[in-house]
């Protein structure tokens, strides 16, 4: 078994979802790690980090009738890494165009070409329903300058689309 695992539920967003999920774990004797959750599309995501000395099949009993009554989806999936085991991010990239296919698909593979590692990537679509703009904040790692990695980009302005390299600036204590 596995270290921690990464246990994740998707379900329509409604209050109590984090409190029962957490409360059930915590009666279930789990440890609790590295998180990420976060609302899409009238529905709520979480990601979460779980460690227990119990076997899986027990965790997610545990978990069953809460997921059973809130209607959310279960997936439990051994994890090799721990906690404290990722990168920080060194660079914010932020992009706003005309809402199309492919700007997602077009702007990562640029970063990727550069070596740019995504941690963090969230998207919205603001405007009006007839003129929708297209936001999406990236943060990751990445050995290049910033001034690189914004030459690289630069083709994405002959598609319509607007991007802003910057360094993050961590705050730590």
């Amino acid at each position: 078994m596995s270290d921690w695992n990464l246990l994740t539920l998707v379900g329509a967003d409604r209050p109590g979802i984090v409190s029962r999920v957490t409360r059930a774990l915590y009666e279930c004797g789990c440890n609790l790690g590295e998180a990420s959750m976060i609302r899409l599309g009238g529905n709520f995501t979480i990601m979460l980090m779980v460690s227990s000395a119990r076997p899986d099949a027990e965790i997610l009993d545990a978990l069953a009738p809460v997921a059973e009554e809130l209607g959310l989806r279960i997936h439990l999936d051994p994890l090799s890494g721990g906690l404290h085991q990722h990168l920080m991010p060194n660079v914010q990239v932020r992009v706003t165009g005309a809402d199309r296919a492919g700007i997602v698909a077009d702007v990562t593979e640029i970063l990727a070409e550069q070596g740019f590692n995504i941690l963090e990537l969230d998207s919205d679509v603001a405007g009006e329903r007839e003129r929708p703009v297209y936001i999406m904040n990236i943060q990751g790692y990445s050995d290049r300058t910033i001034e690189a990695l914004a030459d690289a980009l630069v083709p994405m302005a002959a598609r319509g689309v607007s991007v802003d390299v910057s360094p993050v600036d961590l705050m730590i204590g």
